[in-house]
């Protein structure tokens, strides 16, 4: 009877201890859920994005090289794809001697002005040597010194002297015009040619069609010898240094979330044993299909902001560890 009874007082002694075990556990992991776990938001349907920037010719032509595939790791001003230089290479020629010819031509108008500034002065020498000739035959008029017909040569030398004089002025002004106040180097004509020369060399150079920032190779879609157009998407290069997180969460956890928030991410390539550590960066507006063209269902129809909130994702920096 002593054994039962003391067998009794053990079970009940073992199950108020095992309620209190389990008591305990409940208060612990309530209050364990309502100061950490409340506050916080988790889910799998989260992948890695980042920046894909399309590599683009500015220039029409046929590809005679391709420097990179996909995978390949390159770097910024490297040459992915070498274009058919010789159509850009001629043209360039023509600029460069159009350039030299402007030059030339310009200078020689330069060149030109001063002689005509210095042939207008000799003709106004001629004028005033002239006019003090006749002068002198004026005062001998009348005398057996000075006949009529010589005074009469003397009048026609100054009237012949001016005309000249004004002829070497209107040149002087038309060429001035031309060659205006500007240096050599920024005179119309020079410039228009360097402009020219300058268009030459930019198609030059866009024939080789560089990386704009160091990363890896992807989506390569061109060949050698396929003649390509004006903005034809050649290639796509990733820089994997700035990549971020696109995570979708439900409506429901949408209202404890806030930008700058820390995130803690795993990913299924190294399991739990790695933890990336970042923060909130923005709230979209809405998931991939609130964006897509073609829509399998029609939306409920909901009001105000309760729409942005059903569809909106959490975008998070990941950085690289």
């Amino acid at each position: 009877m002593d054994k039962e009874l003391e067998t009794a007082k053990r079970r009940k002694r073992n199950l108020v201890l095992a309620s209190s075990v389990f008591a305990a556990a409940a208060i612990g992991y309530g209050a364990y859920w309502a100061l950490v776990l409340s506050h916080q938001e988790s889910t799998d349907d989260a992948y890695v994005s980042g920046h894909m920037v399309q590599i683009t010719p500015e220039v029409a032509g046929t590809v005679v090289k391709v420097g990179s595939d996909d995978t390949d790791r390159v770097e910024a001003g490297q040459t992915l794809v070498a274009l058919d230089a010789n159509d850009a290479k001629l043209a360039f020629d023509r600029a460069r001697n159009d350039f030299i010819q402007a030059v030339r031509e310009t200078r020689q108008l330069m060149t030109n002005t001063q002689q005509l500034a210095a042939l207008t002065a000799q003709r106004d020498a001629e004028l005033t040597r002239a006019q003090a000739d006749l002068k002198r035959r004026e005062q001998l008029a009348g005398s057996e010194a000075m006949s009529a017909e010589e005074l009469g040569h003397a009048r026609d030398a100054v009237a012949t002297a001016k005309a000249a004089l004004d002829a070497a002025k209107e040149q002087q002004k038309a060429t001035a015009a031309l060659v205006g106040q500007d240096t050599l180097a920024h005179h119309p004509n020079v410039q228009r040619a360097a402009t020219r020369l300058k268009d030459a060399w930019l198609a030059l150079k866009r024939t080789e069609v560089k990386s704009p920032l160091a990363g890896y190779v992807a989506r390569r879609n061109v060949q050698v010898g396929q003649r390509i157009a004006v903005g034809s998407p050649l290639m796509a290069v990733i820089p994997l240094q700035n990549l971020w997180i696109d995570a979708n969460f439900k409506e429901v956890q949408l209202s404890n979330i806030r930008i700058g928030q820390p995130v803690e991410l795993k990913s299924d390539l190294y399991g739990s044993k790695v933890i990336y550590h970042g923060k909130v960066l923005g709230l979209s507006a809405g998931t991939g299909s609130a964006f897509s063209l073609l829509l399998k269902h029609r939306m409920p129809p909901v009001t105000g902001s309760r729409w942005y909130s059903a569809y909106r994702c959490v975008s998070a920096w990941m950085p690289r560890s």
